[in-house]
């Protein structure tokens, strides 16, 4: 796919993520869909009501009626669109900076378009084959309020309220001045626990911190656990469709640590958990000791919707999927990445017992990364192939599904190219931090010397 990426088409605004292109994108989808309705939602980027008018007007020019949602989190929009039945176009550039913005296209069961269906979008965008309908044929559209709430109650309802109530929980929540500043604080306030909150204005300037949740911009967060004597801080990205934490001493959680404590939780005899070819170590022992399988998948929450999708229909059991960007799917509640939803289910871990010792399991392990610059296609190329021979040639398991990947039991290292910039990318991960260094040198001294 050249358009659509792993999680849609996104770009700066007015370079190329224009509402010219958003008109475009909006037709060719409307057209390959063929439905009367559509709903249209957005987070809170100051650009977003100029591309939902670009995208909207896109629908009802190929005859399709739009349920406008305005600013909700991507899993509550995701929620309407099965609820309802209807397809949807997400204004989104999740934990871009302000300057971006994205286009999401949502199947009508609520989970992300597959590949296939994606495809086909994308020809009818590349061939400019939209079908207009006749002046008196054209959509309209109508302001739809509530999805937010909504979704809050369907959380609860898959919620374990009592266990969280009675465990009398304080949460901090940080939604990154994002669209789960309104859903997340009500959702948990709903479930017993008090709640104090940093950056939970909707600001699409992101003025509190830059959106994507990683461990060095959650300092407030941190610090707000801390001041509150919090049993858990959550932050978000700007589409609240991810989830990560801070345990109760104020210290950023591993993203993979809380993923293999959720799927360790989840996974049964003979399940399969869904992730990427980049899966932590840790994720992969938690499921292997539960009785579990792996299916690997390239990196991006497209490709693994769509493999969960494929896993479901043959059978399979898949009570959750996720990678370790806090985005995870709990596939029989919703096929959405779904921050609240995950949040919640952390939490009723942590009614249990202190986040520090829900991840503790999983905290001995050692990631390093290596990024390395190509000037050319041929310098790409070459490095490449030699990464190709000499995955060959490692005793260990070689999975191709995104690059090449070794895993030796106790450790993995992988090689690939970057989606979106100029660069191979090495990884390596081990429970020993001189292993992992030195299988990452290895893999790095075969790249440099091609």
């Amino acid at each position: 796919m050249d358009v659509f990426g792993s999680s849609g088409v996104r770009g700066v605004v007015n370079e190329g993520m224009d509402p010219a292109f958003a008109t475009q994108v909006a037709q060719a989808a409307g057209t390959v869909w063929d439905a009367e309705r559509v709903a249209v939602a957005r987070d809170t980027r100051i650009s977003g009501p100029m591309l939902t008018d670009a995208v909207a007007a896109g629908l009802e020019s190929v005859g399709a009626d739009v349920d406008r949602l305005g600013i909700v989190p991507t899993p509550a929009a995701q929620g309407y669109a099965e609820r309802e039945g209807v397809p949807a176009v997400l204004v989104t550039a999740s934990h871009n900076p302000p300057r971006f913005n994205g286009l999401k296209l949502i199947a009508d069961d609520g989970g992300g378009l597959p590949e296939h269906r994606l495809e086909a979008v994308e020809r009818a965008l590349i061939e400019d084959a939209a079908e207009l309908v006749e002046w008196s044929a054209v959509g309209e559209s109508r302001d739809v309020s509530g999805a937010g709430d909504t979704y809050v109650e369907e959380v609860l309802a898959a919620a374990d309220r009592e266990a969280i109530a009675d465990a009398e929980l304080t949460v901090a929540i940080d939604p990154g001045n994002g669209s789960g500043g309104d859903t997340s604080p009500a959702l948990f306030r709903e479930l017993g626990c008090e709640v104090h909150t940093v950056h939970a204005q909707l600001d699409g300037h992101f003025p509190g911190r830059k959106s994507e949740p990683v461990p060095e911009r959650l300092d407030d967060l941190c610090r707000l656990v801390r001041a509150t004597d919090a049993d858990l801080g959550i932050a978000h990205d700007g589409d609240a469709d991810r989830a990560v934490f801070v345990d109760e001493t104020g210290t950023p959680v591993d993203a993979d640590a809380s993923l293999a404590a959720l799927a360790a939780a989840e996974i049964e005899d003979g399940d399969t958990m869904v992730t990427a070819v980049n899966v932590s170590q840790r994720v992969v022992d938690a499921v292997e000791a539960e009785g579990g399988m792996l299916a690997l998948t390239p990196i991006g929450a497209t490709f693994l919707s769509t493999r969960i999708r494929e896993l479901r229909a043959a059978g399979a059991s898949v009570p959750i999927a996720g990678e370790g960007n806090g985005g995870v799917f709990f596939p029989p509640f919703r096929l959405a990445r779904d921050g609240g939803y995950t949040a919640v289910r952390f939490l009723e871990l942590v009614a249990d017992r202190p986040a520090s010792e829900v991840v503790a399991p999983y905290d001995d392990y050692h990631f390093v990364q290596a990024n390395l610059e190509y000037e050319d296609d041929d310098q790409r190329d070459r490095m490449l192939s030699a990464a190709t021979d000499w995955a060959a040639e490692r005793e260990g398991q070689l999975d191709t599904t995104d690059g090449y990947r070794v895993d030796f039991g106790d450790a993995w290292v992988l090689v690939r190219e970057s989606g979106t910039e100029p660069l191979v990318r090495a990884y390596a991960e081990a429970r020993g931090e001189e292993r992992a260094e030195s299988l990452l040198a290895e893999a790095v001294d075969v790249l440099e010397g091609a």
